[in-house]
């Protein structure tokens, strides 16, 4: 008897993890498309077990092929650390309430990609930044315009040891960070009139 109601449970389970499973990887990549990947394919794999666990008769583990043409593998095996990112960002944004993780750090998330989509990046990081803490280290001014708070991240060195300084930038100091990421060390008039429209433009889209 037991058995037999551990097999209806088990079977019940996986049906609907199999469903779930699905629908998960529709609205990942439909969010991949957003974040410059366009030809991403997300599968969520569910492995058989070789005996039944108490949390059901499968494991589950993320397959990705993130150019067309290529089969599906192992996420944690070939993808980048930028691909990883935005993977995250895209599994966040598709299962909000997945997990009780309050804090998110983003590094690369912006690799490969600049115009449309980095300020669609942006703007997807400033949503989950309503609920969330997020950390983003970004080289695009698009992305860094959505932040809330924005740090200027340097190295200096002293008596031949390197030393990282972190410093907050508010008001004209950030305009001018965010024009410098745009142009470069010509930072000019027009540099920095396109930074403060960013910024504008970045509050008025969140």
């Amino acid at each position: 008897v037991a058995e037999a109601e551990l097999a209806d449970k088990g079977r019940f389970l996986s049906a609907k993890r199999h469903a779930a499973a699905t629908r998960l990887a529709q609205i990942v990549e439909k969010e991949l498309a957003e974040l410059a990947m366009p030809n991403a394919r997300f599968e969520v794999c569910l492995l058989p077990l070789e005996k039944p666990a108490a949390d059901g008769f499968e494991s589950g583990e993320f397959y990705l092929a993130a150019n067309a043409g290529e089969a599906a593998q192992p996420m944690a095996k070939i993808a980048s650390g930028g691909e990883l990112s935005r993977i995250m960002l895209a599994l966040r944004r598709s299962i909000p309430e997945g997990d009780t993780v309050r804090t998110l750090i983003f590094d690369e998330v912006d690799a490969g990609i600049g115009g449309e989509a980095a300020t669609a990046v942006g703007e997807k990081i400033c949503r989950l930044g309503e609920d969330l803490q997020v950390l983003c280290v970004t080289h695009l001014p698009q992305v860094a315009a959505f932040g809330h708070h924005h740090f200027r991240v340097s190295k200096q060195e002293e008596d031949g040891r390197t030393r990282t300084e972190l410093t907050p930038l508010l008001g004209e100091e950030r305009v001018n960070e965010m024009a410098r990421m745009l142009g470069g060390a010509q930072v000019t008039a027009r540099t920095l009139d396109h930074a403060r429209e960013l910024l504008v433009c970045s509050t008025t889209a969140a």
